[in-house]
């Protein structure tokens, strides 16, 4: 068992766990839940052992087997996927090096003892196990074999999950697991930690998720840890009560305050009534303080009415796209137009973001025709636009900078005003971007795309970082914006709640999916044991290991040229970016207006077009550089 007694914890000054004392048991499967900043992180960094209570005692078992997701991406590893996701069942690793060494010395008796504990571990399947992991976690099955090294970021991360899962573990740590994750893998490790027989605590703010998997909650709110038997809507249930008890208390509390002050007022200079006084005085020491409820969210989002809704705003015909000679998607005919909800669902890889991009106008068709309306201003938020802030730039500046014409002539306290309404209020606008936590940057990034009143949302995991108020708020505000929202999310709160319509990439196609996320959920696995049955076809035409060596030497030799291009842009991009930067701060210092001939700011502004084409053009270019890579 886990205990805690009496703990503290602090982050500097800010006590952020005080006075808490609870017990873990073996085999409970806990959530931990509570605001972005209240302590979730720290609490597992204390079960961990990386940090000790600044008060109190947290105890727990000797020899206790604990298993975390690595937060160092493994950028130079040059080991197959497989085995990196292998490496996490130490146990059995332990056993082949011993077993190696035993070899070597010619130990007979120790050979058998070794291959009796390997088979134990199960280590004849080994690989598979490890393979059914990545597969598990989208991973296609091509690229078990791939070097880690050559994985984007956060497919690296999916590795350090599935290695953490291997681990043998008493104790399994996680914070937001699903982050990473498409809604397919979601429903994967949902269904594997169900069945995971250890102790599970598990930070996350995926509603269903916890749902699914948590049988206990642990609430941190206000600097309080509180256990809530029960899934996370159980929680919430018993949150409520709790709330409209303490509300009624209070009230109850401030009546007979005023009650007592008001005889005091009254008899206090009486001597008749003196001790009547005192008694009263008394009692009203003895009330104990109730803490006010606090609001359950500072964030009311609200996206701006846009200027036009134009009918169409996007109409796709017989379309194809994709990367270089690859097609992703074809023969896509859709049609968006405001009011709409649509919701795009489909395995890892199968297109999604490609399909978004084209909707966005960042990718151009290879085949057939996109219209879009001459009114139409799109929105699209996705985690590269996170990366966009300008790290030693403030949230206030980075609106003006990244929010339109119209917004970088807005006053100051307009630009405060909107931020606020994000949870940026007094000098935390004024703060470096570089400073602000993932879920703080998601805002700022949904501040900048409201404030460019679109009438079209395109929304690629736009909760990610995201607490549950903020996702609830952001929620709240789709249901009412007015423009057209498609979203591309692994949360299934927001999928049911924000949209109407789903549509299925899968095999190179988008078509109308007739159903609902649990009907989507099995046809993930009628589709999963197909492609399971297709793939053990396959394996029995594996190449011999002479053909597999030429084959990736002429992988190689075919890759070398990609990577030296892949190279040469991010240098191109990088430099570009910087004079775009210089001249962006250039055109926003009113002395450029009056201190210069208007036909050179009429240069300057039509240096920053022809940078931010090039940019685009170059950024196009990388992505299909990337996909060829990432295709092998």
């Amino acid at each position: 068992m886990l205990t805690l007694a009496n703990v503290r914890l602090r982050r500097g000054p800010q006590v952020l766990i005080d006075d808490a004392s609870l017990g873990i048991f073996r085999g409970e499967k806990v959530g931990i839940v509570g605001r972005n900043g209240a302590g979730k992180s720290t609490l597992l960094a204390l079960i961990k052992g990386e940090l000790l209570p600044d008060t109190g005692e947290y105890s727990a078992p000797p020899n206790l087997t604990l298993a975390a997701v690595a937060q160092e991406l493994p950028d130079a590893v040059d080991a197959p996927l497989v085995e990196y996701i292998l490496d996490g069942d130490i146990e059995l690793r332990a056993v082949e090096a011993q077993l190696a060494q035993a070899e070597r010395s010619g130990d007979g008796t120790r050979i058998g003892a070794l291959h009796a504990e390997y088979e134990h571990l199960a280590g004849y399947s080994g690989k598979s196990r490890a393979a059914e992991m990545a597969a598990g976690l989208g991973f296609a099955p091509e690229e078990i074999d791939r070097p880690v090294r050559q994985f984007s970021g956060g497919l690296k991360m999916r590795a350090n999950l599935a290695r953490a899962l291997m681990r043998r573990s008493d104790v399994l740590l996680l914070d937001e697991p699903t982050n990473h994750l498409d809604l397919d893998a979601v429903l994967w490790l949902e269904q594997w930690l169900r069945s995971y027989p250890g102790t599970l605590l598990l930070v996350s703010h995926d509603r269903e998720f916890l749902d699914g998997v948590a049988d206990r909650i642990l609430a941190l709110e206000n600097g309080q840890l509180r256990s809530y038997a029960g899934n996370y809507s159980a929680y919430e249930i018993q949150h409520a009560a709790e709330g409209e008890r303490t509300r009624a208390l209070l009230a109850r509390q401030e009546r007979e305050i005023a009650r007592v002050s008001s005889f005091v007022a009254r008899f206090r200079a009486q001597a008749s009534k003196a001790r009547q006084v005192q008694s009263r005085l008394k009692a009203l020491a003895r009330l104990g303080e109730i803490a006010a409820v606090q609001p359950e969210s500072d964030f009311e989002w609200e996206f701006a009415t846009p200027l036009k809704l134009p009918r169409p705003l996007l109409t796709l015909e017989k379309l194809a796209a994709g990367y270089g000679t690859r097609r992703v998607i074809e023969n896509v005919s859709l049609s968006v137009s405001p009011g709409d909800r649509i919701g795009i669902l489909g395995r890892n890889g199968a297109g999604k973001s490609t399909l978004m991009r084209i909707l966005a106008g960042q990718l151009g068709p290879v085949a057939g025709t996109l219209t879009a309306a001459p009114d139409v201003t799109t929105g699209f938020f996705a985690q590269i636009e996170l990366e966009h802030l300008d790290s030693d730039s403030t949230a206030i500046a980075e609106l003006g900078r990244r929010g339109g014409s119209d917004v970088a002539l807005w006053p100051e306290q307009q630009r405060r005003d909107h931020l606020g309404r994000f949870g940026f209020r007094g000098e935390r606008v004024f703060e470096p971007t570089g400073r602000f936590s993932g879920g703080e940057r998601a805002r700022l990034a949904l501040a900048i795309l409201v404030a460019r009143k679109p009438n079209l949302l395109l929304l690629d995991e736009p909760t990610n970082h995201l607490d549950l108020q903020m996702r609830h708020s952001l929620l709240v505000a789709l249901q009412d914006f007015p423009g057209a929202v498609v979203v591309v999310s692994h949360d299934r709160t927001l999928l049911r709640g924000a949209c109407d319509s789903f549509l299925l990439v899968a095999g190179g196609s988008v078509t109308s999916f007739d159903g609902d996320l649990d009907d989507y959920a099995a046809w993930l696995a009628r589709s999963g044991k197909a492609r399971q049955t297709s793939d053990a076809k396959a394996a029995t035409a594996a190449p011999s290991r002479q053909e597999q060596r030429r084959l990736d030497a002429e992988a190689r030799n075919r890759l070398t040229p990609l990577k030296n291009e892949q190279r040469r842009i991010e240098s191109q991009l990088e430099k570009l970016a910087r004079e775009r930067q210089q001249l962006e701060a250039e055109l926003a210092d009113p002395a450029t207006y009056t201190s210069k001939p208007p036909q050179e700011s009429r240069q300057l502004t039509q240096r920053h077009s022809d940078l931010t084409r090039d940019i685009a053009t170059l950024e196009e270019r990388w992505l299909e550089v990337m996909s060829e890579l990432e295709s092998g």
